[in-house]
């Protein structure tokens, strides 16, 4: 056996240790035919399915070609190459890797060495350790690579030595180095203490830098730093001296950023050594800020400042002028106490400010306003709200166009898949094994050769079923039947079959229902269930085309493909559509008659109940019921009548397979959308898709929809604003039962009220302004706090959010529980949002 055969013979065992051994003791004959061949070994296993799942597969190929390959640039090139993935990268020793480059020459190890820190990347920063090691042992310059700092970034520790060549290179510019906020800053802010006491890191460098690094991100700056800035406890003269870049801070830095500025600003101003310009600016930049925090500071720092200084007035009331228009009647209100208080001192220009932005203001006052800087302030027009429209839903992409188009689409196919990816492979396989069976096997043998039961779940004696590995099987018994029945055949004593919910089994369903007749070589010639639209639909003339091909081929209908088909008809169909289903002859094709003649699934019955947990400890109970399926319902259809909650990373598939049933697809993501609101996998989106379906929205559309209003990040959010905007537009939203179930999942904590609201509002910009007053005023009913009750956190924006919405809509109404507020005594801002909005509703004003 030469070389190449005994290296081959370790790689199929995974022999790790033996593939070193031999590489170690190869000549320069035996290096250049390993490298020889290894280029083309990788490109054929990397085909595979399933290549990369296990990593001990494909390090023992990296090492070979870490020690046989030629040139620098080509042994680099070899260890970035896409086939070996995060799984063997990230899990080789890079021991090994140093052990081998050790063999070449200390040049041709720097050359290395560079190349590598080059194609670092973040946030991977793969390698690292193989160039520090490098770098250390061999007195090579540290790379000027940020991703390779960063890797030295996050090995720094209290212990680091100065006289490293990497802390030497890297530690005077510590806060240069991008990508900070990736990794665990707090760690480094406790070391850069340590070393400042140790006197291994200069006091004045890392103030200056800590504060560049801030102006640098801006909005993105790491709050940890400011931390770190306030553990510096700089002295008077230290934060004169950086004057200028606390001011520069504050318009878009983060607001513990921003806090940190405005402290060492007042502490300034106060001893007397901060510039007039400064001040000015310094203000001006927090009443832009949109963080009531920052504004109600910077009307403390206006009301004392003025006083120290009279002379101030003017800039003072250009500052409040910018408060004045914020949507905040607490802040309103101190703004107006301070305006009034400084009306007698204003000049010209601070009057106009105040003046102009006073027309903004709520009525009452707006007169006090008015009252002390000359009168005849006007309430100014409603602002213009963009024309509500439902939107286009998603659209179906187009159909695979040929057989190596459908070969390279499974080829990229992954759990990250989404449906469409699914139905389209699905459609092409039964489309081409029926137009041109020989050029689709041939554009797939690459991909199923060799045969690897792994690739398709099977695992010793173990089977893990998923609809990934169901798609697999099933383009495994068209290309090759015999591989795919052995895998039929196979007896293994445990099976995983576990799936989230219904809607994923039957996917599974419809994919592995596909093996037994490719493995039987009767074949498939139409999928039944493929939607024509983006929202899972499916043309009732499309699936009468489909059933007719199925009828003239002599093959039967497969149950879950059927199933499917139905579930996506529209809810009503035309008479013609009807009268011609009349007309097959299949038991498939009378199915679908009956189906189209009887209206297709009757929505069930949904409940949706949440108990909120008696511990601290609990869980709550959030519960939702169907009713009973109706008899003589295929049993794919009546298995979608378990409910299940979990986390999926397919909530996006679901809608799709009830198209026509709204209510009844929401049942199913109710349970998955509450138990993740700190998520972002964008698993929301399912909401938005769901909107354009069919069904009369109930109660468990609307808990899934409070449910995507409650993630904690905005982009979750909007595609619920998204599916909220579409159904006012269509003048679907369900407003008694949105209110009822943010109550319920509000007073559960199973959401928090604020995040509801933001989406709310957004809404409301976007002109479903009368859908979520509707809502809100249901809202006010359940969670308005009685008296004595301490109220819930949110409440207060929740009445200025229908505030916002009531004006633009011009409403009229009478609501006992915010006229008891309204009239309560003292100035809390619950208290003064109440007014607002009893003044608003209860008295007339224009409307559209």
């Amino acid at each position: 056996m030469n070389a190449w055969e005994d290296l081959l013979k370790l790689f199929k065992e995974w022999d790790e240790s033996g593939v070193l051994r031999h590489v170690t003791e190869l000549d320069a004959g035996g290096r250049k035919e390993v490298a020889a061949q290894l280029p083309a070994y990788l490109a054929r296993e990397s085909r595979t399915p399933g290549w990369g799942d296990w990593s001990g597969q494909v390090r023992p190929p990296l090492l070979a070609g870490v020690a046989c390959l030629g040139g620098a640039a080509a042994v680099t090139a070899w260890m970035f190459r896409r086939e070996f993935n995060w799984r063997s990268a990230y899990s080789v020793d890079p021991g090994r890797v140093v052990e081998l480059l050790r063999l070449r020459p200390v040049e041709w190890q720097a050359d290395v060495a560079r190349r590598i820190a080059a194609r670092t990347r973040l946030p991977d920063l793969l390698y690292w350790e193989v160039v520090a090691k490098l770098v250390r042992e061999h007195g090579i310059d540290p790379p000027d690579d940020d991703a390779f700092k960063l890797g030295w970034l996050r090995t720094l520790s209290p212990r680091a030595d100065p006289a490293d060549p990497l802390f030497a290179a890297y530690g005077p510019r510590i806060f240069e180095i991008d990508g900070l906020a990736g990794i665990g800053l707090w760690r480094v802010v406790e070391t850069v203490m340590t070393l400042l006491g140790q006197g291994a890191l200069d006091r004045t460098s890392v103030i200056e830098g800590v504060l560049r690094r801030l102006l640098r991100d801006g909005p993105g700056a790491p709050v940890e730093l400011a931390g770190l800035h306030d553990r510096l406890d700089l002295d008077i003269d230290e934060s004169a001296r950086h004057a200028r870049d606390y001011t520069a801070l504050l318009p878009a830095g983060p607001v513990a950023v921003a806090d940190v500025a405005l402290a060492q600003l007042r502490r300034l101003e106060e001893a007397g050594r901060l510039e007039e310009e400064l001040f000015a600016e310094a203000l001006e930049s927090l009443t832009f800020r949109p963080e009531k925090k920052l504004l109600r500071a910077a009307l403390s720092w206006a009301g004392d400042a003025v006083l120290r200084d009279a002379g101030r007035a003017d800039t003072v009331l250009a500052a409040l002028s910018q408060i004045l228009i914020q949507d905040t009647l607490a802040l309103q209100e101190r703004a107006v106490r301070l305006a009034v208080k400084l009306a007698p001192k204003a000049g010209p220009e601070g009057r106009e400010a105040i003046r102009q932005a006073a027309a903004e203001l709520p009525e009452e006052l707006r007169e006090k306003i008015s009252a002390a800087y000359g009168g005849g302030i006007a309430a100014p027009d409603l602002p213009d709200t963009p024309v509500l429209t439902a939107g286009r839903g998603p659209a179906m992409p187009p159909p695979i166009a040929s057989p190596e188009e459908l070969a390279r689409e499974l080829a990229a196919y992954s759990w990250r898949a989404d449906a469409y990816c699914y139905e389209r492979l699905l459609a092409g396989l039964a489309e081409w094994s029926h137009r041109d069976p020989e050029r689709l096997r041939a554009a797939l043998r690459p991909w199923c050769q060799p045969f690897e039961p792994s690739a398709y779940g099977y695992y010793a004696d173990e089977v893990y079923d998923n609809v990934r590995h169901a798609v697999y099987r099933a383009f495994l018994a068209f290309a090759s039947p015999q591989d795919s029945k052995e895998l039929t055949g196979a007896a293994p004593r445990r099976r995983n079959p576990w799936m989230p919910g219904a809607p994923e089994r039957l996917y599974h369903r419809r994919a592995l229902e596909l093996v037994t007749p490719f493995e039987e070589g009767t074949g498939y010639p139409v999928l039944l269930a493929t939607p024509t639209a983006g929202t899972g639909g499916l043309d009732p003339s499309a699936l009468l085309d489909r059933l007719e091909l199925l009828e003239a081929e002599g093959v039967r209908a497969l149950p879950a493909d059927l199933a499917q088909a139905l579930l996506r008809l529209p809810r009503r169909c035309s008479p013609s559509d009807v009268e011609r289903a009349a007309r097959l002859t299949s038991e498939a094709g009378r199915r679908c008659a009956a189906w189209m003649r009887d209206g297709g699934l009757a929505d069930p019955g949904v409940s949706v109940s949440v108990r909120p947990a008696v511990h601290s400890w609990q869980w709550q109970d959030l519960s939702v019921e169907l009713t009973p399926p109706a008899p003589g319902l295929p049993e794919q259809v009546r298995d979608l009548f378990e409910l299940r909650d979990g986390h999926t990373y397919a909530l996006t598939w679901w809608s799709l397979v009830l198209p026509a049933n709204r209510e009844f697809a929401a049942a199913h993501l109710i349970g998955h959308l509450v138990t993740s609101m700190e998520a972002s996998d964008q698993q929301t989106q399912v909401l938005a898709v769901l909107a354009h379906g069919d069904g009369p929205p109930g109660p468990a559309m609307a808990h899934a929809l409070v449910s995507g209003m409650g993630r904690a990040r905005a982009a979750e959010r909007a595609a619920a604003t998204d599916a909220l905007l579409t159904l006012a537009a269509r003048g679907e939203v369900p407003a008694r039962e949105l209110a009822e179930a943010i109550t319920a999942l509000v007073t559960a904590d199973l959401v928090k009220l604020n995040r509801v609201v933001s989406a709310l509002d957004d809404a409301t910009q976007a002109g479903a302004y009368e859908a979520v007053w509707a809502v809100i005023a249901h809202v006010l009913e359940g969670l308005l706090p009685k008296e004595g009750e301490r109220p819930r956190a949110g409440v207060a924006d929740l009445l200025a959010a229908g505030a916002r919405a009531a004006r633009i809509a011009g409403v009229r109404a009478h609501l006992p529980q915010v006229a008891a507020v309204a009239a309560r005594k003292g100035s809390s801002r619950l208290v003064l949002e109440a007014r607002r909005l009893a003044h608003l509703i209860g008295s007339p004003g224009p409307g559209r």
